[in-house]
Formats: structure tokens, C-alpha cells, sequence
């Protein structure tokens, strides 16, 4: 199916039969999750006070992200997240202290590196065990901004209840990488990241339905380096004892949840103004997926030709939710 979707084309539910074969999967991974769960040594060097019932937690995992921390949290704060709660993969660049500065952020550091805890994925659900389970958390990384119809109208509550009203657990909500290009200066009180690298590819994806989820493949990456890698990710998701991350943060247990309208996107920030330190660190540190190989394919580029050049003829200038509704990309929500 293509991606985004052209009008009066909507998201195709699962039959019978697939339901069937979801839930048999679910079970089968479920059991392997319980039977190979291994505690993970998380240290907190500051925590709040315990979540209360009002609260909007926001866990994420950060390393030398200065540049987009502030925006990140002031994003996400005007969103209505009231505590953010951060593993700092041992940060060199000055996170570590200015999170340890703010008064709605709670800071947790782990001897073991980042693929070490299966790519983050043991570090998130020993933090949702420690802050409480039967409630909903927004999940990302500190280059991941969320942003869904009527965002900054209707704060992460009102998206919530819409959710519950329709029986969603999780938002589905796939990543954009986000690139300059032409124009992209700017300077003001309200810059955001979207100011400095607006770009996005607005066609160019396609969607499949298999029994874990929905999987959304495409982008700039993928123009370029010919990465197969995943767009989908769940941000927004209530986390019960029945959930885990399972073989991809992709991708949670139970599988069932995952068959939801796409109503969010994550503006991906991967290639944000300090790209060429963030994957020259990258590809040294060998901590993503398959050894962090696509960041050498990139780090090899930027070597040969001085930078990263997505822009082409599927680039498009963002310009805000709306825009992501009238491209197909997101559905309006039903508040």
C-alpha cells in the first residue's frame, strides 16, 4: 500500500483469520520475553517525587543531545508532559548537567551501553515497571518530536481520551527524517528544530499489514543509502504487565494494540545542523542497529562529498500538522 495515503483511503483492519494468527504470535513472543527477561543496573542521580494519577510522564533516552534538549523539552512541556524521566547514555556534551538543572526532569544512568540493553529496550520497560504500569507514557528518543492534528490546541490529555474513546491503546505515529536544504536559516524568539532543517520527503513510502503491526519503509535514507529501515514507532502508549518491546521498539507486545490509525508523526531529527559529529560519533560507537552500518555508509558520503544533500524532487517544506493531514500522512483526530 502506498504511504502517505491518497484521500478517501484509509488504514485496512486486519481479518478473522490475521487476528488469529496475531494473537498466536503475540503468546509465542510474550513467552520467550517472560522466559529471557534479564534485570538491567539503572542508577538514579535524581527522581521526583512519585508519579500522581494526573501526571503526563515522558521517558526518553538521550546522548549529546545539547543542541536539541532544549527544544525538545520545551516542545514537549507546551504538549502538556509534566515529568520527563531520561537514561543518559553517558553523555559528553553538557546533557547530563543541564538535565540535572531541570526541576520536571527525573535523570537515571546505567553502567551498560545503549546496545548493550537491546538498543535501549531493557532500560525503557524496567522504567515503566519502577514508575508504575496501567497508564500512559509518551516513549522516544531526545530527536524524536511528536506532533498530531490540532497539537498545540489539544494537549496530550485531549489526544488521550479521544484514544480511549475509540478503544486505542497506542498512538502509531512513523518517523519523518527532517533535513535542511535551501532557505533554511532562521533566527527568533520561537525557532524550533522544524526552522533549521524543515525538509521531509512527502511521497516516496509504503505501508504493510503483517501480524505484529503496521510497518512503514521509505524516506530519505532510503532514496539515498537504500536502508530497509523502520518508519513505525508508538509513541503515546499505555503500558500495562502485558506489554513489552519484544524483538523491536517498533514493534510492542501485544501485537493486537499495534493495528491503529496512523493519527501522529515523529519528526525525526537525526539530521539535525550538528549531523556530521552526531554520525561520525555514531559510526565510531558502533551501538546501533547491525553495528551502527548505516552510519558508516553515511559517514563514507560525507567523507567523499563534505555532507548530506537529501534534497530532490519529493522534498517538501513542513509547515505543520495540517499539512501532514492534507498529504495523507496523518488523520485528523476525533477529540
Amino acid at each position: 500500500m502506498d504511504y502517505p495515503f491518497a484521500p478517501d483511503v484509509s488504514l485496512e483492519k486486519p481479518a478473522s483469520f490475521d487476528r488469529l494468527r496475531t494473537r498466536y504470535e503475540t503468546y509465542r513472543i510474550t513467552a520467550r520475553e517472560r522466559r529471557n527477561r534479564q534485570d538491567v543496573a539503572l542508577n538514579a542521580l535524581k527522581r521526583g517525587a512519585p508519579l500522581s494519577a494526573g501526571d503526563m510522564p515522558l521517558v526518553f533516552i538521550t546522548h549529546n543531545d545539547i543542541l536539541l534538549l532544549p527544544y525538545f523539552l520545551g516542545h514537549y512541556r507546551a504538549l502538556g508532559v509534566t515529568r520527563f524521566i531520561c537514561v543518559d547514555d553517558i553523555s559528553s556534551d553538557g546533557s547530563r548537567e543541564y538535565l540535572l538543572n531541570q526541576h520536571d526532569v527525573d535523570v537515571w544512568a546505567s553502567p551498560l551501553r545503549y546496545g548493550e540493553a537491546r538498543r535501549g529496550r531493557n532500560w525503557r520497560e524496567a522504567l515503566f515497571r519502577e514508575y508504575g504500569l496501567g497508564r500512559w507514557y509518551l516513549n522516544v528518543d531526545s530527536d524524536e518530536f511528536l506532533v498530531y492534528d490540532r497539537c498545540f490546541e489539544k494537549p496530550l490529555p485531549a489526544l488521550i481520551s479521544a484514544l480511549e474513546k475509540h478503544g486505542m491503546k497506542r498512538l502509531a505515529a512513523p518517523m519523518l527524517d527532517m533535513y535542511g536544504g535551501p532557505g533554511n536559516s532562521h533566527q527568533g524568539p520561537d525557532d524550533m528544530p522544524w526552522h533549521y532543517s524543515p525538509y521531509f520527503d512527502a511521497s516516496g513510502y509504503t505501508l504493510d499489514i503483517d501480524k505484529r503491526g503496521i510497518s512503514i519503509k521509505g524516506g530519505p535514507r532510503q532514496r539515498r543509502f537504500g536502508e530497509d529501515n523502520e518508519l513505525m514507532k508508538y509513541p503515546l502508549i499505555f503500558w500495562d504487565k502485558t506489554c513489552h518491546f519484544g524483538s523491536s521498539p517498533h514493534r510492542p507486545l501485544p501485537y493486537g494494540r499495534n493495528f491503529v490509525d496512523v493519527l501522529g508523526v515523529l519528526l525525526h531529527f537525526k539530521f539535525f545542523t550538528n549531523y556530521r559529529e552526531k554520525i561520525a560519533e555514531a559510526a565510531e560507537g558502533k551501538q546501533h542497529y547491525n553495528g551502527s552500518e548505516h552510519y558508516q555508509a553515511m559517514m563514507r558520503e560525507i567523507e567523499n562529498a563534505g555532507g548530506l544533500d537529501f534534497n530532490g524532487d519529493m522534498s517538501a517544506r513542513y509547515s505543520g500538522p495540517q499539512q501532514l493531514i492534507e498529504l495523507g500522512f496523518i488523520g485528523a483526530v476525533d477529540y
